[in-house]
């Protein structure tokens, strides 16, 4: 991966212009999961994302921006609080920048952080916190339009259960619009979540089509809520469906029978938050 050159002044940014260049073939490999997990990193498009994320406290290691960039005041803050944190600075040309993020139009910065992902054991829900389990999530639009929501919702975040879409493919961190930073992921098998869950204090619900209860009628106000969803193909498996305390149904009245697994999710989210969402009075145009 990009070297680490912490003894280089504050300030200083390499200037890359070919796409041959190792540095440039290091990031564009963090395309590939096998590359991602090899050096344990992903990339993140945007001067918005970059600077939460450093903000958050990520470990960032390379900064990428175009030369546009130049002369911007918050360009070049990134830039400095990147070579101060031990990463590497490089002003690209648009047609690099273009390469690295698969895009013809890319955003003027990209960063390369280290992966964080939270230890299942670590997770100790107390009253008012709900978690989301997602079994085998498949696609990173899905898992990353969730990540988002948890994080809109104030709910405390994602277990990933069993073989999942990666959370940090470039695809899934474009989805969250930055809310990766800011909502913990775990990761289990199937065997180490049902181990876990049987020390979770609170209520465990999981929506499901024989579900004979309608996810309105829950009270979810007592306790931690571990909300689990299924996969998009074939939702609960039986042994993941008897782990919950109650199978939920989301009524329909239209022709589908079936929602999209984001929206799904979104869905009872709002209504497991329900009491602890509020209209900011000033915003309130009632």
């Amino acid at each position: 991966m990009v070297p680490h050159d912490g003894a280089r002044p504050v300030g200083q940014v390499k200037e890359v212009t070919s796409l041959a260049n190792p540095l440039v073939k290091d990031i564009k490999a963090l395309a590939l999961k096998k590359f991602r997990d090899q050096q344990n990193a992903f990339m993140a498009e945007g001067l918005k994302l970059v600077i939460d994320a450093l903000d958050l406290g990520w470990s960032i290691r390379t900064l990428a921006f175009a030369k546009a960039g130049r002369g911007n005041a918050a360009v070049e803050k990134v830039a400095a609080r990147t070579v101060a944190a031990g990463g590497t600075v490089l002003e690209v040309s648009e047609k690099v920048l273009a390469a690295i993020t698969r895009r013809e139009n890319p955003q003027m910065v990209v960063g390369v952080f280290a992966q964080q992902t939270l230890p299942l054991k670590e997770i100790r829900a107390t009253d008012g916190d709900v978690w989301v389990a997602l079994d085998r999530v498949r696609d990173p639009g899905n898992l990353g339009t969730v990540i988002r929501t948890v994080d809109a919702v104030g709910a405390r975040g994602v277990i990933l259960v069993g073989d999942t879409t990666d959370p940090f493919s470039l695809e899934t961190v474009r989805a969250t619009m930055g809310s990766i930073f800011a909502v913990p992921v775990a990761k289990a098998t199937e065997q180490a979540f049902l181990a876990w869950r049987r020390d979770f204090p609170g209520l465990v619900a999981g929506t499901h089509l024989k579900g004979a209860v309608d996810y309105r009628s829950v009270d979810f106000s007592r306790g931690p809520v571990l909300l689990l969803m299924g996969n998009e193909q074939q939702g609960l498996p039986d042994s993941l469906a008897e782990s919950c305390d109650r199978l939920l149904r989301i009524p329909q009245a239209g022709r589908a029978d079936s929602l999209n697994l984001a929206v799904a999710t979104g869905v009872m989210l709002f209504e497991i938050r329900r009491g602890a969402l509020k209209l900011d009075p000033a915003t309130d145009t009632r």
